[in-house]
């Protein structure tokens, strides 16, 4: 008889399928996890200060890897704080496990202390939620859990653990490693494609999304190159191909380049490849309609559930990503020049030019950064305005180097930014936020300097809810409310944190700050203080009020 607690059981089976890094806060209803892992150096365990953060790495680290990022929590207020990393890998089509631990098995539904029904709360967001109930079966559970979060559309997985099954001893058998399943391209439907792209005069590639990947980057872009087709990515998903590439036309979403919308309305073909064709990516259903007159639309992706979900789809082909992206090559078709032209004006769109009577103008400030900086350099960020000048103006050097919630999250930037420095310690890695998205999960400068992190934090502080701000004076022009800021200083703060800071507020000051920032080691923090009036790259808030 081998037996051992369910705790020792489940670490074990986490290194069996190749968990290398825990993220957690500790809590008492998984103590016989965290004593497993005590004895584990195959794991790192990285302690964060909220569970916001743990959720938020944890889907950056799957994100990275391709496997489940793997986090754990306790029950109530932890699971809580943790639902929204899950709510994020759910509509970024990331790999995650959440772990959390629970009321024991006699003291259920009596609303214990802090017992809530996770299957009721986690079901809406989750690929699949579970209670672990006997720990003969914690093989079989983490074995389906690791193959539900990277099937089909990719995504997370929600396990319960009741804090007494953790110290029930058994003797049972680990399950070997999963990997995600295969699915080739229907020869058929790909005879298909090829007639509708030879008919084609104007074909136009969106990509970036579930199960993209490098082999599938690399192969995509290659073939897209050959035949001339524009390639645009799907909102935060720059990263799908490098960027020099001779047909990349840029990114989708939230104020994209007016030419490369204008190609988009214009193509009598779709070629989507990965991508949900969600919200932020056809500019709220409208850039491309659900009936999309006018035009075919072939949508290529893992997940049948999701072909034909809400866009009329001329041709489904269910395929993994680097799958079809090899396939592909076999059709060819005469070369178009539309490529060529839509990355001439994407090079010209991302060049940013120095806007007068601007103390500090980002935009020169990316310039600075990208003759500086790696041109693999990981850019992580969570949601608003500040983030646009870098959608704009930065060029990604393809798979990984854009860790960016889809899903509009604060907060995610320096979670983010902590697990891909931990995660490629040979690369750089920038973590961007605004002051209102620093403020709520800042507190995991913590975290990245007791892990040794690598990392320049760029906090961007207009002294405001900048997005609510914009929309506010798009609808009620001039009447403030709520959305104005009173904040610490933000340098100072990270030197209480360990880091090294240094706050610039002249455009002409922030390249000389960047030098002596990459000079040091560590976390290091630049605090750049905006004006609220420049309130994205293209417009201020005068002119939305003149509207």
């Amino acid at each position: 008889m081998n037996t051992r607690t369910g705790g020792r059981i489940l670490v074990d089976n986490l290194v069996a399928q190749g968990c290398d890094r825990i993220f957690t806060v500790p809590g008492e209803s998984f103590l016989a996890v965290l004593d497993a892992l005590h004895d584990t150096p195959a794991i790192d365990l990285v302690v964060c200060r909220q569970e916001g953060g743990v959720g938020f790495m944890a889907c950056a680290d799957g994100t990275m890897t391709g496997r489940p990022g793997i986090a754990f929590a306790t029950r109530g207020p932890g699971a809580t704080n943790a639902a929204i990393g899950v709510h994020v890998a759910r509509q970024d089509s990331r790999p995650m496990i959440l772990f959390v631990g629970d009321v024991d098995r006699a003291t259920r539904d009596r609303e214990a202390f802090q017992e809530i029904n996770f299957e009721a709360m986690f079901t809406p967001i989750a690929k699949w939620v579970a209670r672990i109930d006997d720990a003969r079966r914690i093989p079989e559970y983490v074995a389906r859990a690791y193959a539900t979060a990277m099937s089909g559309r990719p995504g997370p997985v929600v396990l319960a653990l009741p804090e007494d099954m953790l110290l029930d001893q058994v003797d049972v058998a680990d399950r070997p490693r999963v990997e995600a399943p295969t699915q080739a391209c229907d020869p058929i439907a790909m005879g298909e494609l090829s007639a509708m792209l030879d008919r084609a005069e104007r074909p136009v590639a969106i990509i970036g999304g579930a199960d993209w990947n490098g082999d599938a980057a690399h192969d995509f872009a290659g073939w897209a190159a050959k035949t001339g087709i524009p390639v645009a990515a799907a909102f935060r998903r720059q990263d799908a191909v490098a960027n020099h590439y001779p047909v990349y036309a840029g990114n989708l979403g939230y104020g994209p380049n007016p030419k490369l919308a204008a190609r988009l309305r214009d193509a009598d073909l779709l070629l989507v490849v990965g991508a949900r064709l969600g919200e932020a990516t056809t500019d709220g259903y409208t850039l491309i309609t659900p009936e999309h007159p006018g035009q075919a639309l072939v949508h290529v992706h893992p997940d049948p559930a999701e072909l034909g979900m809400t866009y009329r789809t001329d041709l489904a082909i269910c395929a993994n990503m680097a799958e079809f992206a090899e396939d592909v090559h076999a059709i060819e078709r005469e070369p178009l020049a539309a490529g060529a032209e839509a990355h001439r004006e994407w090079l010209a769109w991302s060049t940013p030019a120095p806007r007068k009577g601007v103390a500090m103008d980002l935009g020169p400030c990316v310039a600075a950064m990208r003759e500086r900086l790696p041109a693999d350099t990981i850019i992580c960020n969570g949601a608003g305005n500040y983030s646009g000048w870098w959608h704009r103006y930065w060029h990604y050097a393809g798979p990984v180097c854009q860790l960016a919630p889809t899903a509009g999250a604060m907060g995610y930037g320096v979670p983010a930014a902590t697990a891909a420095a931990l995660r490629h310690k040979d690369r750089q890695v920038v973590a961007l936020a605004g002051d209102g998205c620093f403020l709520m999960n800042g507190q995991e400068l913590a975290t990245a300097v007791a892990h040794g992190a690598e990392m320049l934090v760029i906090v961007v502080d207009n002294g405001a809810y900048g997005t609510i701000r914009m929309h506010q004076e798009r609808e009620f022009p001039g009447r403030l409310s709520g959305t104005t800021l009173n904040n610490p200083d933000f340098a100072a703060l990270a030197r209480a944190y360990g880091c090294w800071a240094e706050t610039v507020e002249r455009t002409e000051d922030f390249a000389p700050a960047l030098d002596r920032a990459m000079a040091e080691a560590g976390v290091r923090l630049l605090h750049l203080k905006t004006d609220v009036e420049v309130i994205t790259a293209g417009t201020t808030i005068d002119q939305i009020r003149g509207r």
